[in-house]
């Protein structure tokens, strides 16, 4: 009798190429995910609207409340599935589409229509230039934020164009602020203070709504800005000693019970160590340039 030949290769192909397809999934469930937050962050906002028209500001509270949180795990899938899909390494560009136009739902769209519920809406009399004028910042921050994400994919997809005349992309930074970060600073002032604005009646209502639009301006700003921010890609990438475990748990647990302020520091944080590292940038090559004139000025002279 002839001894049956083992199959080598056969099945196994089969297995292997369905385990790596689904592989593929993973990165888009949690992009999936961030989409859900940011529509869930407009619902809320919606219903909260309803209720402030109501005068139920207890109950608008937690609905804002409840979309500011719901923008902070946006930003959380948001950092995992391009974590996830370089160590997977299952990068498609169907994925960063996706991922982009998840960008602009939930760090663009919805903390635009978060901060209007919170502060404009309600605050500001409807057709006045100052509501007009809300309006208008609120969609500039919605523009600038998914010009600021084509800008970073068009980089991204095409270096050598770039290298003609436009800024080359840095795996270690980023060029304009991240729109998450936009978005999450709106998402954590509301998470910080999640009454509405009008509660506080209607002078401080219309002086804090103004001074909301200035942020929200100086955000859009900063995001089509040629200002370099850390991305921290390499950040969380390797866990080297069960000390970096137990203090990720630690964080975990800290997040959990102090948010409010905890939130609001990280984000604060990021965008003043991005302007404080472009400040030392100018003032670290101002000397070099004004000591290079200072010869040429005095052999002129003599």
């Amino acid at each position: 009798m002839n001894a049956p030949q083992p199959q080598t290769g056969k099945e196994e192909n089969p297995e292997r190429r369905g385990l790596k397809k689904g592989l593929y999934l993973v990165p888009s469930m949690f992009t999936a995910a961030n989409i859900l937050m940011g529509f869930y962050t407009v619902m809320s906002s919606l219903r909260a609207f309803q209720l402030i028209g109501l005068g139920d500001y207890t109950k608008a509270t937690a609905y804002l409340d409840s979309g500011a949180i719901a923008i902070g795990l946006a930003v959380l899938f948001d950092m995992l599935d391009g974590r996830i899909a370089r160590l997977t390494k299952t990068t498609t560009e169907i994925g960063v589409q996706l991922d982009s136009i998840a960008d602009v739902v939930s760090f663009g769209l919805a903390p635009a229509v978060l901060a209007y519920v919170w502060g404009f809406g309600a605050a500001l009399s409807e057709g006045s230039d100052l509501y007009n004028l809300a309006l208008f910042i609120s969609f500039m921050f919605l523009m600038c934020g998914a010009f600021r994400l084509a800008r970073f994919n068009v980089q991204s997809s095409r270096p050598r164009i770039l290298a003609e005349g436009l800024i080359k992309t840095d795996k270690k930074s980023f060029v304009g602020l991240p729109i998450p970060v936009a978005g999450g600073l709106v998402g954590a002032i509301v998470h910080f203070a999640p009454k509405p604005l009008i509660s506080y009646g209607a002078e401080k209502a219309e002086l804090y709504s103004m001074l909301l639009m200035g942020l929200i301006g100086v955000l859009s700003i900063m995001m089509v800005s040629t200002l370099r921010f850390s991305s921290f890609k390499t950040v969380g990438t390797r866990i080297k000693s069960m000390r970096t475990v137990i203090l990720g748990v630690g964080f975990m647990v800290l997040m959990f019970r102090f948010s409010r302020y905890l939130l609001l520091f990280m984000v604060l944080a990021y965008i003043i160590y991005g302007l404080l590292t472009w400040v030392w940038r100018l003032i670290r090559h101002r000397p070099e340039l004004s000591g290079s004139n200072v010869p040429a000025k005095e052999t002129e002279a003599h």
